[in-house]
């Protein structure tokens, strides 16, 4: 007799999408396995007329997830884990994380159109985004846009929005790549920690040696050092954090943005080190631009100079 798995996914089509990878994906490599997938409207899927700094979080996206696995409902959750929140209950742990796709951010413009119209607003959510945006487009205004991608899509469409700055994974699982009008390198807008990344989520205890073809060691450790960043800086908080660790051999390099939420003064560095100590290199990067941000006593609303602490990780 088989086994039967339940996966809990948000109902969005990229959520249903991203866990019929995971679906396949056990079934491929454990014919003894059958899977299925149970969708679930979240909070943060119907709260959508205010950011979510300002109804809860991130949380909000995961909370019917987490007690779907809780009631034995569901075996595992699959998730964006960008929509992650840093501090997960200690019963429902992080099993596994996929390949990384596209980490990068892109700009989407309305159908049909080459140019960006910035006397309409920008499509965006994320002060992460804003405000390294603003450092592109200085004359750019954003305004807030919630729902899910295709929602997202058919308002800047209908001409609400001159454009919309969106994560390229989520167009590419789509088939929708072909809306992207420019890639944001991740040196000019460094990603939200875990972009273009999915975790599997299951109960503490029990047997997932069926995600063991799905896991990927490299996502791991750059999940972990990114991760690591933000939660040293109070991750939760609405003020812009971002990170991205990129891994070659042995070796983690990660890159980091530390926004003050009092005074907007904000800077960016990077860290390097053995894979090792990917948790380490994270919470050590982020308390170093804390503190140089701390100490800077430059005017509110800028940004410092970047620092640099490769080499200093061993």
């Amino acid at each position: 007799m088989k086994k039967t798995i339940t996966i809990g996914s948000r109902e969005s089509k990229l959520a249903v999408i991203q866990s019929e990878i995971v679906k396949k994906a056990i079934e491929q490599e454990n014919p003894g396995v059958s899977v299925s997938i149970l969708t679930m409207k979240t909070t943060g899927d119907k709260i959508l007329d205010r950011t979510l700094d300002k109804v809860g979080g991130k949380g909000l996206f995961v909370k019917e997830l987490d007690r779907a696995l809780l009631e034995g409902r569901t075996d595992l959750s699959v998730h964006s884990l960008k929509d992650v929140p840093m501090e997960v209950p200690g019963e429902l742990p992080l099993l596994a994380f996929s390949t990384r796709l596209d980490v990068r951010d892109v700009l989407v413009l309305p159908a049909g159109v080459r140019e960006p119209d910035f006397s309409k607003p920008v499509g965006c959510s994320s002060s992460r985004r804003i405000l390294q945006f603003g450092e592109l487009y200085p004359q750019a205004k954003c305004r807030p846009v919630r729902g899910n991608v295709l929602t997202r899509l058919r308002r800047l469409d209908d001409g609400e929005y001159g454009a919309l700055i969106l994560a390229a994974a989520g167009l590419e699982r789509l088939g929708l790549a072909e809306r992207i009008s420019r890639y944001f390198s991740p040196e000019e807008m460094i990603p939200a920690a875990g972009q273009g990344i999915l975790a599997m989520q299951g109960r503490q205890g029990e047997d997932y040696s069926y995600l063991e073809s799905v896991a990927d060691e490299q996502a791991r450790d750059a999940a972990l050092c990114e991760r690591a960043f933000v939660r040293t800086l109070n991750g939760g908080c609405s003020s812009p954090t971002a990170a991205y660790a990129r891994i070659e051999g042995r070796q983690i390099f990660l890159t980091g943005l530390y926004c003050e939420e009092s005074t907007w003064r904000w800077c960016r560095g990077t860290a390097c080190g053995v894979r090792a100590d990917a948790e380490r290199i994270g919470q050590r990067l982020a308390m170093c631009l804390a503190e140089h941000v701390r100490a800077s006593g430059v005017p509110e609303g800028s940004r410092l100079a970047d620092i640099c602490l490769e080499g200093k990780e061993q």
